[in-house]
């Protein structure tokens, strides 16, 4: 029997790539004809880290399904006409480097629309990178459940115990926790006190963090 993988899982926005203030410039711009001024504090309790269907039932209330669909389908298209070329957080593409040299697997765990994790892996250069990209409108429920990274997982071949994700948010934490993954926190958005709170084994500003690889090694001899 094959032995399961030690694996990493990359959370997208906020993680592999700084775009939150892309993300809320884009929601006030699109929230406001609805009524809706969202605050910085708003978009770190009410929406960062959260699928858009609970994003539209969250902000939107008095509009039906279909319109928060359209409401929320501007919004990113609002979001990727302002991608430009960004860059990948610092260290990103060397740990995807260390992972390679290793046969480490990884992937990309997302509860952003496929559309836009496909335009922003391309536009970082990292599309090819990841042999995996999960994204949560496709499955029947997004983080905080535990089925995308448990998605991943599976896909992957690998064992949760040997593992390592990396996440921003509070919604996102709770479902690596909930898969059974150690998870570091990319501090982009939440600081490391609060997501060390939300059960980070530890928080980085970045990648290059000794404490990641560390961390990594540890997974893969459990």
């Amino acid at each position: 029997m094959r032995t399961p993988a030690a694996a990493l899982l990359f959370d997208l926005d906020g993680t592999l790539v700084d775009t939150d203030d892309l993300h809320f410039d884009a929601f006030v711009e699109t929230m406001a004809p609805y009524g809706v001024a969202l605050t910085r504090d708003d978009y770190r309790a009410r929406v960062m880290g959260a699928a858009n269907e609970a994003i539209g039932a969250t902000l939107l209330p008095h509009l039906s399904r279909e319109d928060r669909e359209r409401a929320l389908d501007a919004k990113e298209a609002s979001y990727r006409a302002r991608l430009g070329r960004p860059t990948p957080t610092r260290g990103a593409t060397a740990l995807l480097d260390w992972a390679d040299a290793r046969g480490l697997a990884t992937a990309v765990v997302t509860n952003a629309p496929r559309a836009n994790a496909d335009v922003v892996l391309e536009a970082l250069g990292l599309a090819r990178r990841f042999p995996e990209v999960v994204v949560a409108e496709e499955l029947a429920r997004g983080k905080p459940d535990p089925l995308p990274y448990l998605t991943a997982l599976e896909r992957l071949g690998a064992a949760a115990a040997k593992s390592v994700a990396f996440e921003d948010s509070l919604s996102g934490i709770a479902a690596a926790l909930g898969a059974g993954l150690a998870v570091v926190g990319i501090t982009s958005g939440l600081t490391a006190e609060r997501l060390v709170a939300a059960g980070a084994t530890l928080a980085a500003a970045d990648f290059a963090d000794p404490r990641v690889i560390a961390l990594i090694e540890a997974r893969r001899a459990t």
